[in-house]
């Protein structure tokens, strides 16, 4: 009736059936005392010396638990590797070898084998794969086992009433093994996955290396760290104190490479010119305090995360507009005028003196004056119409500032360090006023 060839092992099973059954009766009466919330309380419940019995049968059991495992799972077909299933029978052969152990001694301490399926879970991170056909092959083991038992019984090699414990016992093990693999798995993985973020932090520190590392070393450590090298890319400096409305860590596409463990924050965004990759920055850096440096080649990125470093801190002061994202590209000039202040300052001692014979606020007036002429190619009605006043108005300073600077107003080497140098001015005192 089962199938099996048992010419001495069923006539084992049936000469023990009716020790079995008074043992099984004796056991059924403390059962439900011993079972309680012990861990290993369905082990206590099947009767003494059971697995002496089941023994002769598991050789069978484990054959076809892995014909069924190779037939029924696509992962583990493999008819060609030998290695490769002699793994998978030692490993259905462990699992049933260490259930018996525990149906003989209960008490047993069950933590090694725990750590055997941890190992089994580590070691399928390690491989790169999911514990989906691995869980799959675990209940699949577990329930020809049981349809085996059950066999058995029906052909009264065993008494029936074991069957409930057995039950129980066979499905906490497959419990405690599916438990113990995926703690295993999930330590792999974590640790992996720290790995990984060591990598990538260590390669955006190669990415942003004064001097440039070679382009060998960073493509070998991109590879190790998962990370497709791009063309080119743009770095983004962080202001680690977020607004109000902003999280306190941001989640960033995978693609990116972060750190937020260092002041500023720094991004490094692959190919920032490409399709999606401006709406990716943005919401990824939503509510926080940014500046994207300029889009630079693999060489270069310790100049775009400066001038994004210099952006920010600008931006910080109130010269630059505090608006979420700030890209470097589109402030270059003032970039340029406070790379060196003090040089800033000595030009305006050296161009703009004279104006320091005005009181305030006709001085201010004046400067504001002469940079909007400056700027407005000589125009006067131009500056008018921009500083909202009379042309006459206009004119009228205009005198009074050819009286203060005589032919240096006209010469055009003292026109350009004028103009730097009030620009600088004014942007100083705008962030004052802010």
């Amino acid at each position: 009736m089962t199938g099996f060839h048992t010419s001495k092992s069923e006539d084992a099973g049936r000469g023990a059936v009716e020790a079995t059954d008074s043992a099984a009766d004796a056991t059924d009466a403390v059962a439900a005392q011993e079972t309680g919330d012990e861990p290993n309380g369905p082990f206590k419940a099947i009767p003494s010396g059971l697995h002496h019995h089941l023994r002769p049968f598991f050789t069978d059991i484990r054959e076809e638990v892995v014909r069924a495992i190779k037939t029924e799972i696509p992962e583990y077909a493999r008819p060609t590797d030998d290695t490769y299933m002699q793994v998978v029978q030692r490993g259905v052969e462990h699992a049933l070898q260490g259930f018996l152990e525990r149906m003989a001694q209960p008490d047993t301490d069950w933590e090694p084998v725990k750590e055997t399926y941890r190992r089994i879970g580590r070691g399928e991170a390690d491989e790169g794969r999911s514990l989906d056909s691995f869980q799959s092959a675990l209940r699949l083991g577990a329930r020809v086992t049981w349809r085996r038992i059950n066999a058995l019984v029906d052909a009264e090699l065993l008494p029936r009433n074991v069957l409930a414990a057995f039950g129980e016992a066979l499905f906490l093990h497959l419990d405690e093994m599916a438990a113990a693999t995926t703690s295993g798995y999930t330590e792999a993985r974590l640790h992996r996955a720290g790995e990984l973020q060591q990598r990538r932090a260590r390669l955006l520190d190669l990415l942003t290396a004064d001097p440039p590392a070679s382009a060998e070393a960073i493509s070998e450590l991109a590879h190790t760290a998962g990370w497709p090298v791009p063309r080119a890319l743009a770095v983004v400096a962080i202001d680690r104190g977020p607004r109000p409305a902003a999280a306190a860590r941001p989640i960033v596409p995978p693609e990116f490479l972060a750190r937020f463990d260092v002041q500023p924050a720094v991004l490094v965004v692959p190919d920032p010119e490409g399709p999606g990759r401006a709406r990716a920055v943005s919401g990824a850096l939503h509510g926080l305090r940014t500046a994207m440096g300029p889009t630079v080649a693999l060489h270069e990125g310790a100049r775009s995360l400066r001038w994004a470093a210099e952006a920010l801190e600008l931006v910080r002061r109130g010269i630059l507009p505090d608006t979420e994202m700030v890209r470097c590209q589109e402030h270059l000039a003032t970039l340029l005028l406070f790379r060196d202040e003090a040089l800033v300052d000595a030009m305006a001692e050296r161009r703009l003196s004279p104006l320091e014979r005005m009181r305030s606020p006709q001085r201010e007036r004046l400067a504001e004056t002469l940079l909007t002429w400056l700027q407005s190619g000589h125009n006067a009605s131009e500056v008018a119409a921009r500083l909202a006043v009379h042309p006459q108005t206009v004119r009228y300073r205009m005198r009074q500032l050819d009286e203060l600077f005589g032919e240096r107003l006209h010469d055009p080497t003292a026109q350009f360090e004028m103009q730097l140098a009030l620009r600088a001015l004014t942007l100083r005192r705008a962030s004052r006023a802010r």
